[in-house]
This record gives C-alpha cells, sequence and structure tokens, in this order.
C-alpha cells in the first residue's frame, strides 16, 4: 500500500527552494533582532501569549453560554473568566505576566527533571537509564538557575527563548533550501 508521500513529486519542492532560504533569512534576521532587545521580545512574545490565552477565554465563555442546561456551566464560565483575565493581565503590564510565567516555567522544569531523574533511576539497570536521569538533572539544573535568577530573569528569559528558536528555525529553512537546490542541481546534470 502507498500513500501520497510516496507519490508526491520530489521535484516540485526542489523548484521552491528559494522560498525556504527566503524564509529562514527572514526567521534568521527576527531572531537576531530579538536577541539585540531581549526584553522587547519578552514582551511580544506575552503579547501573543495574551491574545492566545484572551481568545480562549472568550471562547470559553461563549461555551459556557451554549450549555446553559448542563450542571458544569459554572466551571466553563470560571474558567473563561480566568483565562480572560489572563488574557487582559498580559496586555496590562507584561512585564509582571513575564514574570509570572518564568516563575512558572522554573517550577515545571525542576519539576519534570525531578521526574526524569526518578524515572532513569526506575529503569536500572536497563541500558541507557543513565542518559534518561541525566537529562532529568539538566532540566532540574535550567530550572534551579531560572528560580534563583528570578524576578530578573523573567525581563529577558521569554525573549531569549524566542530568539534561540527564530535563529535555529531560520538557520535550518536556510540550509534546508540549499540542500533542496543542491538536489536540484545534482537532477538537472
Amino acid at each position: 500500500m502507498s500513500n501520497d508521500i510516496d507519490t508526491m513529486p520530489v521535484f516540485d519542492l526542489n523548484r521552491q527552494w528559494g522560498w525556504f532560504v527566503g524564509l529562514g533569512a527572514v526567521f534568521l534576521l527576527f531572531g537576531l533582532i530579538a536577541f539585540g532587545n531581549l526584553f522587547a521580545a519578552t514582551v511580544a512574545s506575552v503579547y501573543v501569549f495574551g491574545l492566545l490565552i484572551g481568545v480562549a477565554g472568550i471562547a470559553f465563555l461563549a461555551h459556557a453560554f451554549q450549555v446553559r442546561g448542563w450542571q458544569n456551566v459554572l466551571f466553563w464560565a470560571l474558567s473563561g473568566g480566568l483565562y480572560t483575565m489572563a488574557g487582559l493581565l498580559a496586555f496590562l503590564n507584561p512585564t509582571l505576566a513575564s514574570t509570572v510565567i518564568t516563575l512558572l516555567m522554573a517550577v515545571s522544569f525542576m519539576a519534570a527533571g525531578g521526574f526524569r531523574v526518578w524515572f532513569g533511576l526506575q529503569l536500572r539497570p536497563a541500558p541507557g537509564w543513565q542518559l534518561i536521569a541525566l537529562s532529568g538533572a539538566v532540566t532540574a539544573l535550567i530550572g534551579l538557575i531560572i528560580a534563583f535568577s528570578w524576578p530578573a530573569s523573567g525581563l529577558w528569559l521569554l525573549g531569549l527563548i524566542l530568539a534561540v528558536d527564530l535563529t535555529v528555525q531560520g538557520v535550518m529553512m536556510v540550509l534546508f533550501g540549499l540542500g533542496l537546490r543542491t538536489a536540484l542541481s545534482a537532477f538537472d546534470d
């Protein structure tokens, strides 16, 4: 049985290599701009978060009015209200919102890292258990570093994550596009 990906003409994708390079260059440029001002990148990411969670809150509130007959209408209305308030808070005070989000990230990293260390130790003597435990220790250490530098880390950490992501995505897309170009020129020869 063949699927659609097996029959997709790769040749057509190769002809689009310039779009990948161009999009990658734009991502790379945005990543470098974000590295230039981590605070502004943090505020921008908080605004995006606020917009998304605010829209989700409005959707929850709309859903609460649709399920009037249900016993858990209070749950949907309360969830919608909290989400909407969190979205508004992100727009009204992005610095506070970024600080709260950063603290939650630190706690999440410490908890996830601790769990991964515990899980790795439970896998002993299976091969590779040390790598799982080590990855958990690194994640927990990152959480501790963020927590010990908090609240100051709330002003730049989200921007740094955004800058790194944009830069890595940009480099990847440029390299992918150039790889397609190489494949196309090899095919044409």
